[in-house]
């Protein structure tokens, strides 16, 4: 059963420690993305100390922030005993690997994570996997745009080394009040993980249901080749269990996990529908069918976006059309390095 929601306040990114739940604190954290302005972590108070699920971006002003907060509940950043990591993605995983630096906190992460973070290195870019993808999807001008962006030296610094431990799916961590099972559910990335109170009616969603933006799907340094089906398998899975507080990383608290994740299901349908109808209007090829497509609650049209966007959003694409073919909507054939659907006769 769901936990009845507590008051927070009007707008989420506001800045302190809100309750969610007797022990459990919500904390947003500024990051430095235009297009997304906070990260909620959660603080959980336990007499064995502080449990933290996700840990903001690592940056001075995310550290001040966290440890601001946690001076309202009487804390201190060396209180934190553990940061549980919902997935590999600077604003969730990097300031833990800062405090632990610091103060020698235990940091965890799903398993599905290594990959990824074994390949990362920023001397191959920041996207080196997305720039081979986007040329399949026929875009080679936008993928010479996000092969050429420099790497800055802020991102050049962000901690990226390994969790002190993988978290397993079907694991169950037992806190001193409370027990967390880990369910993995690849899709946003192939080591997300969720965590869920089933006592208390909580889950810790991370970024797998987010209650206004569908999250992005396989943007990491090593992505699995069929992410959107992982992703909508994973959305089952935690639409089969018992309905919960939704506890999102980006977003504010939510009373329904089920309500989002049926509204995210119909979501990719319309999509998967509105992509296999431009490919029988003629569309080839992921970029061709994402330039037919409006794209965020404006409608904007592929090159209104930034070139972060627009790589997002072709690369959404390209997943639809995979499944697709997986269904026998469609069919794909690859030729001169370039993947071009057709309707299957």
């Amino acid at each position: 059963m769901a936990a009845p929601i507590l008051e927070q306040p009007a707008d989420w990114t506001e800045p302190g420690a809100h309750p969610v739940a007797p022990g459990v604190h919500r904390v947003p954290l500024a990051l430095p993305i235009p297009t997304l302005h906070a990260v909620n972590v959660y603080v959980i108070e336990d007499p064995g100390g502080l449990v933290v699920v996700d840990s903001g971006w690592s940056m001075p002003d995310s550290r001040a922030a966290l440890a601001d907060a946690l001076r309202t509940l009487g804390h201190r950043l060396d209180d934190v005993t553990q940061f549980l990591v919902t997935h590999a993605h600077w604003d969730h995983y990097s300031q833990a690997l800062a405090l632990r630096e610091s103060f020698g906190s235990r940091v965890r992460i799903g398993r599905g994570e290594r990959p990824s973070i074994e390949a990362f290195d920023t001397r191959r870019g920041l996207h080196p996997r997305q720039v081979e993808l986007l040329r399949r999807c026929g875009a080679p001008e936008l993928a010479g745009q996000v092969a050429g962006r420099p790497v800055n030296a802020e991102e050049r610094e962000v901690p990226h080394t390994m969790p002190d431990s993988w978290m397993d799916d079907g694991e169950r961590i037992a806190l001193t009040r409370r027990d967390l099972d880990v369910f993995a559910t690849p899709g946003h990335t192939r080591g997300h993980v969720v965590l869920r109170d089933a006592a208390a009616g909580l889950l810790f969603a991370g970024d797998h249901v987010l209650p206004h933006i569908s999250p992005s799907i396989g943007l990491e340094t090593e992505p699995e080749p069929k992410p959107l089906r992982s992703y909508l398998a994973s959305l089952r899975i935690v639409r089969d269990m018992p309905d919960t507080l939704l506890l999102p990383a980006h977003g504010p608290v939510t009373p329904s996990v089920h309500t989002r994740v049926d509204e995210l299901l119909r979501h990719h349908e319309e999509r998967l529908d509105t992509a296999a109808a431009q490919v029988r209007a003629g569309c080839a090829t992921a970029y061709e069918v994402a330039a037919a497509m409006p794209w965020t609650r404006r409608r904007r049209k592929l090159d209104e976006l930034d070139v972060f966007s627009q790589m997002l959003a072709v690369l959404e694409i390209d997943a639809h059309l995979d499944v697709l073919t997986d269904q026998g909507v469609l069919d794909a054939q690859e030729t001169g390095g370039v993947r071009r659907y057709a309707p299957r006769a």
